[in-house]
């Protein structure tokens, strides 16, 4: 899917918002709501009265990785994008190339046997490409030269140590790990993390958690590690590990059988369970990898609607929200979003895709 829409340099959302001015939190976002074909405009904050007693908020735990690190292949400086650790112990990983500015860009001519150094003694040698579909991520090896500070090929603690969020060239600067944590975030034991913020959820404070559960919005964890996004190729997402617990599934199959509505906190969550999810709908506890790409001709069979992010119109992940949505709900959504100065990407304002309401009165300001 490829919208018409063009979207204007200048909605890049180019820091956090709390970072915009003096006492913004989180939740300080907009918050466009597609029902259907309608469109209303909200603040984020208002959410819980968005929804209802009953709903369900899936929501992805996975915690953000310092997932970039500064090397050397040759005399070259490279930046290493750590993208998914392989059962194998080998991991994903994608070479990008400094441009001066702090960001990155696309590195040319990568080859397997491409050595890199990285620092604390470790070194990567490239393989094989993931994929067939093309050479943007390889499967590398990790191997601890003598001088390696613990002996071993320890990425995670090297990422911990030396490493930094991925960053795209939107942005303004730099910015701490924790402006890359959910509130959802919990640690995994074999320190296993996503490459990329699952960003939907960023704009949920503490409080307002507090405050949809006061409310009777029901909350089921999953998890979905995700790997690095293609900046500029626009890919479908290539295999990522995603656990749904037992409870969750239980939680799930609840909802679905009474009157509330599932609502997925972001794409990822998306996927999560929906590869847990059989044909008939139902969700089971599952955990491992899933490649499933999720379109509008193989649609969705457990989510009634999903929080998400604004992507660019050439992203693949608009098959996904036309899969929830339709076309036409997502073509009027994203109109309204340029027409209303939405701001864009993991940092911008967010978008709910609901069902359409029997009691279009209650969606607010109309968007048309």
């Amino acid at each position: 899917m490829t919208l018409r829409t063009r979207v204007p340099e200048e909605l890049s959302a180019r820091v956090p918002v709390e970072q915009r001015g003096p006492g913004l939190d989180r939740d300080a976002v907009r918050l466009l709501v597609s029902r259907g074909e309608e469109v209303a405009h909200h603040a984020f904050r208002e959410l819980p009265r968005l929804l209802r007693a009953g709903d369900l908020l899936v929501v992805n735990t996975s915690p953000t990785l310092p997932a970039a690190v500064d090397g050397r292949s040759g005399h070259a400086r490279v930046v290493v994008h750590f993208s998914t650790r392989g059962d194998d112990g080998r991991w994903a990983v994608e070479l990008r190339e400094p441009d001066g500015r702090g960001t990155t860009r696309a590195r040319t001519g990568t080859r397997a046997e491409t050595g890199v150094r990285l620092p604390g003694g470790l070194r990567l040698r490239l393989e094989e490409p993931l994929s067939p579909r093309g050479e943007r991520l390889w499967w590398a090896r990790v191997s601890a030269t003598p001088e390696a500070e613990h002996g071993e090929a320890d990425v995670v603690g090297t990422l911990r140590r030396y490493g930094r969020p991925i960053r795209y060239a939107y942005t303004e600067r730099d910015q701490p790990l924790e402006v890359y944590q959910t509130v959802f975030a919990l640690p995994s034991a074999d320190g296993a993390g996503s490459a990329e913020m699952p960003s939907a959820a960023r704009p949920f404070t503490a409080r307002l958690v507090a405050e949809l559960v006061s409310r009777g919005v029901r909350f089921a964890p999953v998890r979905l590690h995700t790997g690095v996004a293609s900046a500029e190729a626009h890919e479908p997402p290539y295999p990522e590990r995603f656990a749904v617990p037992q409870a969750s599934a239980r939680l799930i199959n609840a909802v679905r059988a009474g009157d509330g509505r599932v609502v997925a906190v972001g794409t990822t969550a998306v996927r999560a369970v929906e590869s847990a999810a059989d044909r008939d709908g139902v969700v089971r506890a599952r955990r491992g990898w899933t490649d499933l790409v999720v379109t509008p001709e193989r649609g969705v069979r457990v989510v009634d609607g999903l929080l998400t992010g604004l992507h660019e119109p050439e992203a693949s992940h608009l098959l996904m929200l036309e899969a929830v949505a339709g076309r036409a709900a997502v073509d009027r959504g994203y109109a309204a979003a340029v027409r209303g100065r939405y701001l864009w990407h993991e940092f911008g304002d967010v978008h709910l895709l609901l069902p359409p309401d029997p009691h279009p009165a209650r969606c607010g300001s109309n968007g048309r």
